[in-house]
């Protein structure tokens, strides 16, 4: 009787020994997988904050590019006149044909000399006084691209029709300019002080939304001053919230040199010569 005791005691003893033994593989357990699930949590946050991080660098400015515009034939005095009181220009403004007294146009000398000194060449157009009637922009359209192609100027290039603040203006003419300038082998552009009071503005706004919306726009508003490429102002051009606005003639008249300053959006890069 005393045998069958003494092992009951040893087996309850044993049990108990095995069910200790095991809560305290169970709670080593539950804590590696807690620590691992902090750690894991801590894993995740830090990746997280690491995206973040990366979609804010992601969301880089547009490069902005300094040029000029002159009605004056680019030779080499003029280009060292800028580069020395200015800056290297980007970009610089050119019109299409002679117009006496007002503007000397591109010719192909001058045309290799930009761009031997790395300079997109803005085609500007402006044989016209007056800026009305769709049938009137056809036909100023039709003379833009003759005097290109006799320039030979590439396809894809914009020319900006110069509307001046004078000049009457109605949407039919800018729709007439679009039209024209879209279905030929050039892009449709306009420059002009494209302030909210202007009638150009007003006109711009009453045009139809194609033409609204695939026009490139080189404003004259608001002014500044006349400044080195180093000392440009900040790229804050103003104009029709449709339009596509890549251009910002900041300053006008320079006394130096007889240029205007621009500042200009990365995306007009495309539509430069």
């Amino acid at each position: 009787m005393k045998k069958l005791l003494d092992f009951f005691i040893l087996a309850v003893m044993g049990f108990l020994l095995v069910l200790a033994i095991g809560m305290e593989n169970d709670n080593h357990q539950s804590d590696s997988n807690h620590s691992d699930s902090e750690q894991n949590s801590e894993e995740s946050h830090s990746d997280s904050d690491t995206n973040s991080e990366s979609d804010q660098s992601n969301g880089d400015s547009p490069t902005i590019y300094w040029g000029v515009d002159s009605a004056s034939y680019t030779d080499e005095d003029l280009l060292q006149c800028v580069q020395d009181n200015f800056g290297q220009a980007d970009v610089w403004g050119r019109y299409l044909g002679d117009i006496e007294g007002v503007s000397q146009g591109l010719d192909p000398d001058e045309v290799s000399r930009l761009h031997e000194n790395d300079i997109r060449i803005l085609v500007i157009y402006n044989h016209f006084s007056e800026a009305t009637g769709y049938d009137h922009g056809v036909n100023e359209a039709e003379k833009a691209i003759d005097l290109a192609k006799d320039l030979e100027i590439p396809d894809g290039v914009a020319i900006f029709g110069d509307i001046e603040p004078s000049y009457p203006v109605d949407s039919a003419f800018l729709e007439g300019w679009y039209d024209t300038l879209a279905s030929s082998n050039y892009e449709a552009a306009l420059y002009g002080v494209f302030n909210e009071d202007s009638h150009l503005f007003e006109a711009y706004n009453a045009a139809e939304k194609n033409t609204q919306e695939n026009t490139i726009v080189w404003t004259a508003f608001p002014q500044k001053e006349i400044t080195t490429k180093d000392n440009a102002p900040d790229y804050k051009p103003q104009g029709p919230d449709a339009a596509l606005l890549y251009g910002w003639q900041y300053g006008i008249e320079a006394k130096q040199c007889h240029i205007d300053t621009n500042l200009f959006h990365e995306a007009i890069m495309d539509y430069l010569w």
